[in-house]
């Protein structure tokens, strides 16, 4: 397996394979835990539209062989990230997927997240936290790109099956965060902005803040510049691969 450093600080792992193995989730101390609810709760009331639902976190990431990745899972929710803010705690990096949705020439989709969502004016990839699987499911790499293929279709209403998606890069990042990067077919630029628009007007229809309420067609990293407000830290490194042709 091939893993490079890019300028962000971000590492970055070209893969093809991913073995995921489900752990245990570590166990807190009374005092650990007590402080983590009084962050989870200051966090809520400051935000009231936090939601302490379940999660899936990375408790492990190694090269098991040339472009396969040894992952072990965690089932959390996402008030298991409060011990971030809890001196002498150890939260468990968090695990995410999201999407390159390509055009027909060249350029990479970027959006940015509204000022409802928990990282207001963020830019970003299409994506999201990764969920456990129900029902004594296991999670495997189809469900991993079915969970892509959702976040594509709920934030820009773009349709893609998830045999279409292929996994792409991983990177960690800012607290060890992982993510599983999944290549999309590309699609052009008008398909891609009137897909966006119309599920923009659906949610807003719905009387809900959508969770992207802007779009950027990039051709190089250089273009990532002019975009104001916070950058996620992989998106950099992961538009200097796409539009390299790596």
């Amino acid at each position: 397996m091939t893993e490079t450093l890019p300028p962000a600080g971000v590492d970055l792992f070209d893969v093809e394979w991913l073995q995921l193995t489900e752990a245990r989730e570590p166990s807190l101390s009374p005092s650990d835990e007590a402080a983590r609810d009084r962050v989870w709760a200051r966090a809520v009331q400051a935000n009231p539209a936090l939601f302490d639902g379940p999660v899936v976190a990375c408790s492990a990431l190694e090269r098991t062989g040339p472009r396969t990745l040894h992952l072990s899972w965690v089932r959390v929710t996402y008030r298991h990230y409060a011990l971030r803010r809890v001196p002498g705690a150890t939260a468990l990096p968090s695990l995410f997927v999201n999407v390159i949705q390509p055009t027909g020439d060249g350029c990479v989709l970027a959006a940015r997240m509204s000022p409802s969502t928990a990282a207001p004016g963020r830019w970003q990839l299409p994506g999201g936290s990764v969920e456990p699987p129900q029902n004594g499911e296991k999670l495997d790499e189809l469900g991993l790109a079915g969970q892509a293929a959702r976040e594509l279709a709920e934030e820009l209403g773009i349709d893609a099956a998830p045999e279409t998606l292929r996994l792409w890069a991983v990177t960690r990042g800012e607290n060890g965060s992982v993510g599983l990067t999944y290549l999309a077919p590309p699609l052009s630029e008008a398909v891609v902005r009137a897909a966006f628009a119309a599920a923009v007007a659906a949610e807003r229809a719905e009387g809900r803040d959508p969770e992207l309420d802007a779009i950027a067609l990039v051709g190089s990293p250089d273009e990532l510049a002019p975009l104001e407000g916070p950058h996620a830290d992989y998106l950099e490194p992961l538009v200097r691969r796409y539009t390299a042709g790596s």
